[in-house]
Protein backbone atom coordinates (compact mmCIF):
# COMPACT_ATOMS: atom_id res chain seq x y z
CA UNK A 1 0.00 0.00 0.00
CA UNK A 2 1.37 3.79 -1.03
CA UNK A 3 1.30 6.66 0.11
CA UNK A 4 -2.01 8.77 -0.09
CA UNK A 5 -0.98 12.44 1.23
CA UNK A 6 1.94 13.99 1.31
CA UNK A 7 2.75 16.39 3.75
CA UNK A 8 5.61 17.99 6.37
CA UNK A 9 8.69 18.90 4.08
CA UNK A 10 11.75 17.59 6.69
CA UNK A 11 15.43 16.43 5.97
CA UNK A 12 16.01 19.31 3.01
CA UNK A 13 19.73 18.21 1.96
CA UNK A 14 22.14 20.16 -1.00
CA UNK A 15 25.33 18.46 -2.56
CA UNK A 16 26.99 20.70 -4.84
CA UNK A 17 27.60 18.97 -8.30
CA UNK A 18 30.66 18.94 -10.26
CA UNK A 19 30.55 18.42 -14.18
CA UNK A 20 33.49 17.03 -15.91
CA UNK A 21 33.76 16.93 -19.84
CA UNK A 22 36.62 14.52 -20.84
CA UNK A 23 39.17 14.66 -23.95
CA UNK A 24 37.02 12.36 -25.58
CA UNK A 25 33.66 14.90 -24.74
CA UNK A 26 32.42 12.22 -22.53
CA UNK A 27 30.81 14.08 -19.33
CA UNK A 28 30.53 12.48 -15.85
CA UNK A 29 28.85 14.18 -12.80
CA UNK A 30 30.41 13.48 -9.11
CA UNK A 31 28.43 15.12 -6.41
CA UNK A 32 30.31 16.65 -2.68
CA UNK A 33 28.28 14.62 0.37
CA UNK A 34 24.96 16.32 0.93
CA UNK A 35 24.78 19.09 3.74
CA UNK A 36 21.64 19.71 5.87
CA UNK A 37 19.84 22.69 5.34
CA UNK A 38 17.44 23.03 8.54
CA UNK A 39 14.53 24.91 9.19
CA UNK A 40 12.56 23.79 5.60
CA UNK A 41 9.11 25.33 5.52
CA UNK A 42 7.83 24.39 2.16
CA UNK A 43 8.76 23.49 -1.42
CA UNK A 44 6.27 24.33 -4.40
CA UNK A 45 7.24 22.89 -7.58
CA UNK A 46 5.96 23.25 -11.22
CA UNK A 47 6.81 20.89 -13.92
CA UNK A 48 8.30 22.46 -16.89
CA UNK A 49 7.66 21.37 -20.50
CA UNK A 50 5.29 21.09 -22.87
CA UNK A 51 2.50 18.16 -25.16
CA UNK A 52 2.62 18.77 -28.34
CA UNK A 53 -0.13 16.95 -30.54
CA UNK A 54 0.42 16.11 -34.30
CA UNK A 55 -3.33 15.79 -36.18
CA UNK A 56 -3.74 13.05 -39.05
CA UNK A 57 -6.75 11.33 -39.84
CA UNK A 58 -8.75 14.01 -38.16
CA UNK A 59 -7.40 12.64 -34.46
CA UNK A 60 -4.24 13.24 -32.50
CA UNK A 61 -1.88 10.95 -34.21
CA UNK A 62 1.10 11.76 -32.20
CA UNK A 63 1.91 13.75 -29.19
CA UNK A 64 4.99 14.45 -27.98
CA UNK A 65 6.34 15.14 -24.30
CA UNK A 66 8.86 17.19 -23.10
CA UNK A 67 10.37 17.02 -19.69
CA UNK A 68 12.26 20.21 -19.10
CA UNK A 69 12.63 19.74 -15.70
CA UNK A 70 10.95 21.50 -12.82
CA UNK A 71 10.99 25.16 -10.96
CA UNK A 72 9.42 26.97 -8.07
CA UNK A 73 10.67 27.56 -4.50
CA UNK A 74 11.71 26.66 -1.21
CA UNK A 75 10.85 28.23 1.85
CA UNK A 76 13.27 28.11 4.78
CA UNK A 77 13.97 29.64 7.91
CA UNK A 78 17.25 30.84 7.88
CA UNK A 79 19.57 29.86 4.36
CA UNK A 80 22.69 28.27 5.75
CA UNK A 81 26.02 30.57 5.67
CA UNK A 82 27.47 27.79 3.86
CA UNK A 83 24.77 27.72 1.43
CA UNK A 84 25.91 31.40 1.15
CA UNK A 85 29.40 30.90 0.02
CA UNK A 86 29.05 27.50 -1.41
CA UNK A 87 25.70 27.60 -3.81
CA UNK A 88 25.32 31.71 -4.06
CA UNK A 89 28.62 32.29 -4.14
CA UNK A 90 28.92 35.33 -1.70
CA UNK A 91 32.30 35.95 0.22
CA UNK A 92 33.46 35.73 3.65
CA UNK A 93 35.99 38.68 4.22
CA UNK A 94 38.86 38.75 6.51
CA UNK A 95 36.09 39.95 9.17
CA UNK A 96 33.65 37.41 9.25
CA UNK A 97 31.42 39.27 6.88
CA UNK A 98 29.63 37.73 4.00
CA UNK A 99 29.63 40.09 1.01
CA UNK A 100 27.16 39.72 -2.16
CA UNK A 101 29.24 40.80 -5.28
CA UNK A 102 27.92 40.84 -8.95
CA UNK A 103 31.59 39.19 -9.66
CA UNK A 104 30.10 35.74 -9.65
CA UNK A 105 30.91 33.38 -12.22
CA UNK A 106 28.49 30.31 -14.03
CA UNK A 107 25.37 29.47 -11.30
CA UNK A 108 26.95 26.80 -8.80
CA UNK A 109 24.41 23.53 -9.61
CA UNK A 110 23.42 21.02 -6.79
CA UNK A 111 21.54 18.08 -6.11
CA UNK A 112 18.39 19.08 -3.62
CA UNK A 113 17.07 16.21 -1.49
CA UNK A 114 14.08 16.36 0.75
CA UNK A 115 11.49 13.83 1.87
CA UNK A 116 8.25 14.72 2.95
CA UNK A 117 6.14 12.83 6.12
CA UNK A 118 3.72 10.45 4.20
CA UNK A 119 1.08 7.86 5.36
CA UNK A 120 2.75 5.03 5.14
CA UNK A 121 6.13 5.80 4.69
CA UNK A 122 8.17 9.09 3.91
CA UNK A 123 9.02 9.56 0.62
CA UNK A 124 12.90 10.79 -0.22
CA UNK A 125 13.36 12.41 -3.18
CA UNK A 126 16.78 13.78 -5.47
CA UNK A 127 17.14 16.53 -7.98
CA UNK A 128 20.20 16.10 -9.61
CA UNK A 129 20.81 19.51 -11.60
CA UNK A 130 19.37 22.67 -9.49
CA UNK A 131 20.23 26.23 -9.74
CA UNK A 132 19.21 28.46 -7.04
CA UNK A 133 18.69 32.46 -7.59
CA UNK A 134 19.33 35.20 -4.73
CA UNK A 135 16.79 35.58 -2.00
CA UNK A 136 14.87 38.46 -1.73
CA UNK A 137 15.11 40.20 1.67
CA UNK A 138 11.64 40.51 3.78
CA UNK A 139 11.18 41.32 7.32
CA UNK A 140 8.81 42.62 9.46
CA UNK A 141 7.49 45.38 12.37
CA UNK A 142 7.63 43.54 15.66
CA UNK A 143 3.82 43.60 16.90
CA UNK A 144 1.80 41.68 19.17
CA UNK A 145 2.56 38.56 18.23
CA UNK A 146 6.39 37.35 16.49
CA UNK A 147 5.90 35.57 13.41
CA UNK A 148 9.58 34.19 12.64
CA UNK A 149 10.56 35.64 9.33
CA UNK A 150 11.56 33.02 6.63
CA UNK A 151 14.20 32.93 3.35
CA UNK A 152 12.41 31.99 0.08
CA UNK A 153 14.73 30.52 -2.49
CA UNK A 154 13.88 30.80 -6.06
CA UNK A 155 14.95 26.63 -7.51
CA UNK A 156 15.83 25.26 -10.76
CA UNK A 157 15.81 21.75 -11.59
CA UNK A 158 16.66 21.09 -14.91
CA UNK A 159 17.51 17.88 -16.52
CA UNK A 160 21.12 17.12 -16.40
CA UNK A 161 22.76 16.89 -19.73
CA UNK A 162 22.61 12.99 -19.85
CA UNK A 163 18.60 13.51 -19.40
CA UNK A 164 18.71 12.84 -15.59
CA UNK A 165 16.03 14.87 -14.00
CA UNK A 166 15.01 13.37 -10.34
CA UNK A 167 14.55 10.18 -8.37
CA UNK A 168 12.31 9.11 -5.50
CA UNK A 169 11.95 6.21 -2.74
CA UNK A 170 9.22 3.49 -3.62
CA UNK A 171 7.31 1.38 -1.96
CA UNK A 172 9.91 -1.54 -2.62
CA UNK A 173 13.02 0.53 -2.19
CA UNK A 174 15.48 -1.44 -0.46
CA UNK A 175 15.99 -0.89 3.41
CA UNK A 176 20.06 0.32 2.66
CA UNK A 177 18.94 2.56 -0.07
CA UNK A 178 16.34 4.23 1.98
CA UNK A 179 18.93 4.84 5.06
CA UNK A 180 21.88 6.42 3.11
CA UNK A 181 19.53 8.18 1.30
CA UNK A 182 20.96 11.22 2.67
CA UNK A 183 24.81 10.17 3.11
CA UNK A 184 25.32 10.50 -0.81
CA UNK A 185 23.82 11.44 -3.86
CA UNK A 186 21.70 8.41 -5.27
CA UNK A 187 22.27 7.63 -8.84
CA UNK A 188 20.02 4.92 -10.89
CA UNK A 189 21.91 1.50 -11.32
CA UNK A 190 20.94 2.69 -15.17
CA UNK A 191 20.07 5.61 -16.81
CA UNK A 192 18.19 6.69 -20.05
CA UNK A 193 19.53 8.88 -22.21
CA UNK A 194 22.16 10.08 -24.53
CA UNK A 195 25.18 9.92 -21.51
CA UNK A 196 27.23 6.98 -19.81
CA UNK A 197 26.27 6.20 -16.58
CA UNK A 198 26.61 9.25 -13.83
Amino acid sequence: MGNKVKYNLKNVHAAKLTETVSSSGETTFSYESPKAIPGAVSISLDAEGESTPFYADGIVYFRSVTNNGYSGDLEIALIPEWFRTEILQEKLDGKGVLVESTNIGESVKFALLFEFDGDVNSIRHVMYNCTASRPSIESETKEDTIEPGTEKLSLTADPRSDGLVKSRTGDTTDAATYANWYKSVYIPSETTGSGAKG
